[in-house]
């Protein structure tokens, strides 16, 4: 089958007569008639049988239309992808990102980005390190940005800005409210863990072992958020990422630096071989210009 045979049965198939499907390709019902007839010549066999003056699929037709459907689609895709490619002002960006990044560096990006380019759809999903390779290599997103990721074979990886854990607290417990802590003063203090937290956290428990601080954690989440809402509650306190800390400040809690400084990178990472369409590079240019913004910023003031 040609593309227009494909086009047109489709057309028929979904529409269920001549007239409806010459009205949705824009075509004239002759025209749909003769392509569906060269078709059927084609192949060999019927299409569709003419029952009490309407068109019925025969059964090779419903066999063949699973198929064809999926051709179709891909089709659709197609030209979405040409129209997008004509106007650079439209298209969509789909990016995966690491949770934190979630309270201000990407919403800020986005709200400038979007402004500036109202037409183009930007989808964000978070997700961890274990599956950003998959999600880039089936083309899922376009690019992704993560915390100090390990390196991923075919996968290209940028540093964005340096960035740094810091250690989350309730005002009550520091009162003079320190703009640096060390871990070891925090021995007899409820931390609150983060369970399977990636590279940040074997970034802190290596710190932990390397210095012989024992700390009490009888508290175990999944998320850095979460831990950032139970020392609002007065619970305990936490080493969490700069991005999370900044995200969840309140009258409740406080946060400091980390000494020695406890460093990790944040990172875009993408497909070796496959350049980024311009409007997800202009995006991630702005996602850049932001952290570094931002980072600039932390290192004049005091963490509060």
């Amino acid at each position: 089958m040609r593309l227009r045979h494909i086009e047109v049965f489709h057309a028929i198939y979904m529409t269920g007569s001549v007239t409806n499907a010459a009205e949705f390709l824009h075509v004239s019902q002759p025209s749909v008639s003769k392509v569906l007839a060269h078709a059927e010549q084609q192949l060999g066999f019927a299409l569709f049988e003419r029952i009490k003056g309407r068109l019925i699929a025969t059964e090779e037709a419903n066999l063949l239309f699973g198929e064809v459907d999926k051709m179709y689609q891909q089709l659709r895709s197609v030209r979405h992808c040409a129209l997008n490619l004509k106007n650079k002002s439209s298209g969509k960006i789909t990016i995966g990102l690491a949770p934190a990044l979630g309270f201000e560096l990407i919403p800020q990006a986005v709200a400038r980005y979007n402004k500036l380019n109202p037409q183009v759809h930007i989808h964000l999903q978070t997700m961890h390190h274990d599956e950003v390779r998959q999600a880039l290599t089936e083309h899922k997103i376009d690019f992704a940005l993560m915390f100090s990721p390990p390196p991923l074979p075919g996968i290209k990886q940028q540093l964005v800005c340096l960035s740094q854990l810091v250690m989350m607290y309730p005002r009550d417990l520091l009162p003079d409210i320190p703009t640096h802590v060390s871990l070891d003063q925090f021995e007899h203090q409820e931390v609150i863990g983060i369970g399977d937290s990636g590279p940040l956290g074997d970034l802190l428990w290596h710190r932990l072992t390397e210095d012989d601080i024992a700390i009490n954690t009888n508290i175990t989440v999944q998320t850095y958020f979460i831990a950032a809402r139970l020392v609002a509650q007065n619970i305990g306190v936490c080493a969490i990422d700069e991005f999370t800390a900044r995200g969840n400040l309140s009258d409740k809690v406080a946060i400091a630096a980390i000494k020695p400084a406890l460093n990790f990178n944040l990172t875009v990472l993408r497909l070796e071989d496959k350049n980024l369409s311009q409007i997800a590079n202009d995006f991630l240019e702005l996602v850049i210009e932001f952290s570094n913004a931002k980072h600039h910023t932390s290192e004049s003031q005091p963490i509060t």
